[in-house]
């Protein structure tokens, strides 16, 4: 399923976002840039020592911002790590912050001449970010980055599960 936004396209995929080669993949990392589990788990394990040497060089990376490292072993050429916010209820500013890390990221890459990003869904796993709403603040600020800046090509969603990918599915289709 893909969108089209000026020279650039949304598109949703299921599947291991560490298997994906776009230019960057971006990592739902912590602010102190340790690795841990879920996609930041896979992504430290996939692509070997070298993106932990980096994260341990930058050190840390708040909330809502991100950083870039080499991609070790994996097919991407740069990991975009992010830090997405936990869900406390949604009166926490939540919904900035994520918009924040979803924006931050996108500029990244622009900066760093990336065609191609692939992106998991931020917040939405042990972060807590209820699913429908992570998916529309998703898509809706990568779409609104993509009709305002030019040099992104690609953007893809890399979905885990049937049910993450329904979601944003459901999602993409709203703002169509």
């Amino acid at each position: 399923m893909e969108l089209r936004v000026n020279d650039s396209k949304i598109v949703l995929v299921q599947g291991d976002i560490t298997k994906e080669s776009t230019d960057a993949i971006v990592n739902a990392a912590n602010s102190g840039l340790r690795g841990g589990g879920g996609v930041d788990g896979a992504i430290h394990r996939a692509g070997g020592g070298a993106i932990m040497k980096e994260c341990r060089a930058i050190g840390h990376c708040p909330t809502g911002r991100a950083v870039i490292t080499t991609a070790g072993n994996l097919k991407a050429r740069r990991v975009i790590h992010t830090v997405g916010p936990v869900y406390r209820g949604g009166g926490k500013g939540e919904a900035e912050l994520l918009k924040s890390a979803y924006r931050a990221s996108l500029a990244l890459a622009l900066e760093n001449k990336l065609e191609s990003v692939a992106f998991p869904a931020i917040s939405a796993g042990i972060y807590g970010y209820p699913l429908s709403e992570a998916a529309s603040i998703a898509l809706t600020t990568t779409k609104m980055f993509l009709e305002e800046h030019s040099g992104i090509k690609e953007v893809r969603f890399v979905l885990f599960d049937d049910k993450t990918f329904d979601a944003f599915s459901g999602e993409l289709k709203k703002i169509s």
